[in-house]
């Protein structure tokens, strides 16, 4: 199977006055036809730079220092930016975080909805407004045609999501990004929403990768799920296999710290101690280290690189850590 993306070794930094933050260190990995690839791990870890990277969406302060981000084949790093335009929207689309913030205020939503479909697909402006009511239609948005003269503020936070997923998948995209598209809605509409991407995947086949914190959610969505710390990959496996057996030792914490029906009250809930680690330091060492209750003398000498659990069921799960937590926690 021929994967729609590839990174390979990613790295981008921040300059921050006389120094730099390195939130993305040496990140590879692959997004076949047909899955939702899930990336998890702590406010801060690198997922949103990392995929922000690959659109190329970067504040000034940022900076990508090597690394291929293949689309089909292309580096997108060695594109022009009307060559990057063509793609975002069209081929990639990004639902982002806060859709208050990201949606312009100013701007009515059908004029919105509509600027893509005009310029990647040349529709005229009545068709495009046509369209864009039937695309609100799709994602549950009721009285569409009113709709379209309304302003985001006009909106509650839920349907600001449902028109944020609308115009990600406007163009068709053969890849959406989601980055924490939940993360500000209360539960009952955050069940909506992810009732609402489950339904879309299957009807029309997208491909996703979804950015979340919170491995409870992910779990029914995800085919595979990378693992995030420091701006380092430290796990990736099946999205079964990452419950069943996680081998890292964030991977365990973070599942964890997950809330269950099934807990003792009269034991407080799981937290990791400590804090990420200063990210304008490139560590020599585990970066998990001062946080972690596996940690022995190699953790502190040498940083661990990704590689393939010999022991595993299945050849594509891979840690970045030097302690078999299996064989610790059988002691």
């Amino acid at each position: 199977m021929t994967p729609i993306l590839q990174v390979k070794d990613l790295r981008t930094r921040f300059k921050v006055r006389k120094r730099f933050v390195y939130a993305v260190n040496g990140v590879s990995f692959s997004v076949n036809p047909g899955e939702t690839l899930g990336i998890v791990g702590e406010s801060g870890c690198g997922k949103s730079v990392t995929m922000m990277s690959i659109l190329q969406l970067l504040p000034p302060s940022a900076e990508i220092e090597g690394g291929e981000i293949l689309f089909h084949g292309q580096n997108m790093l060695g594109m022009k930016t009307d060559q990057l335009r063509k793609i975002r929207g069209s081929k990639i689309s990004m639902i982002f975080q806060d859709p208050m913030t990201s949606l312009n205020p100013v701007v009515n939503i059908g004029t919105q909805l509509s600027e893509p479909l005009i310029y990647h697909r040349k529709y005229s402006k009545s068709d495009a407004l046509d369209y864009s009511a039937d695309l609100l239609d799709m994602v549950g948005v009721t009285d569409s045609h009113d709709r379209l003269k309304d302003f985001p503020y006009q909106l509650s936070g839920g349907m600001r999501q449902r028109v944020m997923i609308a115009m990600a998948l406007a163009c068709q995209p053969e890849l959406i990004i989601a980055d924490e598209p939940t993360t500000a809605l209360d539960v009952t509409i955050q069940a909506q929403i992810v009732d609402l991407i489950k339904q879309l995947k299957k009807e029309i086949g997208m491909v996703m990768v979804w950015i979340t914190h919170d491995l409870g959610l992910i779990a029914g969505l995800a085919d595979r799920i990378l693992v995030m710390y420091a701006g380092y990959i430290v796990e990736e496996a099946s999205v079964d296999e990452i419950y069943e057996d996680p081998r890292h030792p964030y991977t365990l914490a973070l599942i964890k710290a997950v809330p269950s029906i099934k807990r003792d009250d009269s034991q407080r809930l799981y937290t990791i101690g400590g804090s990420p680690p200063d990210l304008a330091i490139r560590p020599d060492f585990c970066p998990f280290l001062p946080r972690c209750s596996y940690a022995q003398d190699i953790c502190r000498k040498q940083n661990p690189a990704l590689s393939t659990v010999p022991d595993s069921k299945h050849s594509n799960h891979r840690i970045a850590c030097w302690i078999d937590i299996r064989n610790e926690n059988s002691k």
